[in-house]
């Protein structure tokens, strides 16, 4: 079939629910506090945690390591790198142990880290945090499973640390982090109707999985833009679409996403574009203000997300179909040609409107997506 005879993907438009039905709705909620005592939150209250950590012995975060554990202070005002990377990560080693507290059985730790290299008393070594982090969870209680690393994008010409061209004497650089996963107790069960219903409503396409579930991710790294230099100096985000696709391989509709390092809430900008609640921390009360204000101005580009994941998919199908027919199964309530059956069930929620923000929450509704009028007969 040659491109002009494939016939294209009508337009869809969202609809909310019908008379009688009350839409969806989301809360994402910002506090602040201590990532090492999250007391706050009910114990198995949490589907899935996407963070990112403050780094121990990368230099910008010397100040707060050392705040926490005066062994770490100390260590580091002798020139001691061991001992101030295994104090740093004492203290990380508290919130691991909370949230397998606040952790759903079978809910998931999505943790993004990267080692640090450094010269500390004229010695130059590597820090490897993620594996001091992936035995800490590990003895916490968590599940270890198959990680991620993701290459950042880089347009430096130096690809060496040392000694130039000269044997002996040069280093790696380090052009990737880790994205650790673990999961609490046994896989999840779905074990009633409507657990099965959300799961499958949930559900992700076969070209994303494709792409998704690989042990490499290509994406560049992000400078969030906030309107205070103190701020962005104390900002460490990572970018947008890391925190969605773990949200969306995951979790399903209806969970919480926690981040107990919120930052500049990256993940709470991608729990609401993924129509999940989430709950932010953060020591800072400077962003946590921040977040609130910049999600209620984030409505229109989270559904401007979700209709380009739409089109990536009438893209893939239309592809598809010019090469080797057709898709075999059909998702009614998108109008679109899917690749399995489990696919036949996804549902696109999209924001909608704030309904409410107080006491550092925000209620959002969503709209769901009507398919499409007037679609070829050969799409189904």
């Amino acid at each position: 079939m040659s491109e002009a005879e494939v016939p294209p993907l009508p337009a869809r438009v969202p609809q909310s629910g019908g008379e009688n039905d009350a839409p969806p709705v989301t809360i994402q909620r910002v506090q602040c506090g201590d990532a090492r005592n999250l007391d706050a939150i009910d114990q198995g209250s949490v589907d899935l945690v996407v963070t990112s950590p403050p780094y121990p012995m990368i230099r910008m975060w010397d100040g707060l390591f050392s705040s926490m554990s005066s062994d770490a202070a100390q260590a580091l005002a002798e020139s001691d790198g061991q001992a101030a990377f295994e104090a740093m990560h004492r203290e990380l080693d508290k919130v691991w142990t909370g949230l397998f507290r606040v952790i759903a059985e079978g809910g998931f730790l999505c943790i993004n880290i990267g080692d640090a290299t450094r010269t500390i008393g004229g010695s130059f070594a590597l820090y490897p945090n993620h594996a001091r982090i992936t035995s800490a969870c590990t003895a916490a209680g968590f599940t270890c499973l198959p990680l991620v690393l993701w290459k950042k994008t880089t347009n430096a010409p130096n690809k060496f640390m040392g000694s130039g061209m000269l044997p002996a004497g040069a280093y790696v650089t380090l052009e990737h982090e880790y994205i650790l996963i673990f999961r609490k107790g046994d896989k999840r069960a779905f074990d009633t109707t409507d657990a099965r219903r959300r799961r499958m409503e949930s559900a992700f396409f076969w070209e994303e999985r494709n792409s998704w579930f690989s042990d490499t991710w290509n994406l560049s790294g992000v400078r969030q833009e906030l309107p205070e230099t103190a701020l962005r100096d104390r900002s460490a985000a990572y970018p947008f679409e890391l925190a969605y696709r773990l949200i969306l391989m995951y979790s399903h509709y209806g969970d919480t996403v926690l981040d107990p390092f919120c930052g500049t809430g990256t993940t709470l900008y991608a729990a609401l574009a993924a129509g999940r609640s989430g709950i932010g921390v953060d020591t800072d009360p400077s962003l946590t203000s921040n977040i609130i204000d910049g999600l209620a101005g984030f409505i229109p580009q989270a559904r401007q997300l979700g209709a380009e994941r739409l089109a990536r998919h009438d893209r893939f199908v239309t592809e598809r179909t010019m090469k080797a027919g057709a898709p075999k199964h059909f998702n009614d309530a998108l109008g679109t040609p899917v690749m399995t059956r489990q696919e036949t069930a996804l549902v696109s929620m999209l924001p909608h409107r704030l309904v409410s923000s107080e006491d550092s929450r925000i209620t959002v509704s969503y709209t769901t997506v009507q398919p499409p009028s007037g679609l070829p007969d050969n799409r189904r």
